[in-house]
């Protein structure tokens, strides 16, 4: 009589290794695996002194306030201040001063609110050397700059429009941000 090969159970294993894990049985249609969806525990929870205020004199102030004709007006946040100087409302001349400080400044000197780009240096550029796109060029519009030069400032006339522009302050640097 031969053995039925199907009911033969496997060799131990010779080197003395545990049994494989049972598996969880499938979850129940329409219904997600174990833990799916779920955060992990302890996740999405703040790491010890994360959020914790920064040391006096630490990194960027919060928010900044501005005066106006005599008048301390804010709290207004960075992206209030940037809105401002691109609409022209405030002037790199306005005195600011941070949340966390007593000392006023220059609201040309707020990081990232103003070009490092000097308004005076574009127009003189725009004046003496805009026919060959100085002015373009000096802004970071390199593509501009090159058609400039390539058109000899549009035969003179795009040179005069632009020095207008530049000395009405409606040209911002490639970035976007107001000229000092």
């Amino acid at each position: 009589m031969s053995e039925d090969p199907l009911a033969k159970q496997p060799p131990p294993d010779p080197y003395g290794s545990a049994p494989p894990p049972q598996s969880p049985p499938p979850p129940a249609y329409g219904q997600q695996p174990g833990g799916y969806g779920q955060l992990p525990q302890g996740y999405g929870q703040p790491a010890p002194g994360y959020g914790q205020p920064a040391p006096a004199g630490y990194g960027a102030p919060g928010a900044y306030f501005i005066s106006q004709m005599g008048q301390e007006q804010g709290p207004l946040q960075i992206g209030q201040l940037a809105q401002m100087a691109t609409s022209g409302n405030l002037k790199p001349d306005t005195m600011v001063r941070a949340d966390n400080g007593a000392q006023w400044f220059p609201a040309k000197e707020v990081p990232g609110l103003y070009s490092d780009k000097e308004w005076l240096t574009t127009a003189l550029l725009s004046w003496l050397l805009g026919t060959f796109g100085v002015d373009r060029f000096y802004l970071g519009y390199t593509g501009l700059g090159v058609a400039k030069l390539l058109t000899c400032g549009g035969l003179g006339v795009w040179t005069i429009i632009d020095l207008v522009l530049v000395l009405m302050r409606k040209v911002p640097d490639a970035q976007g941000r107001p000229l000092r």
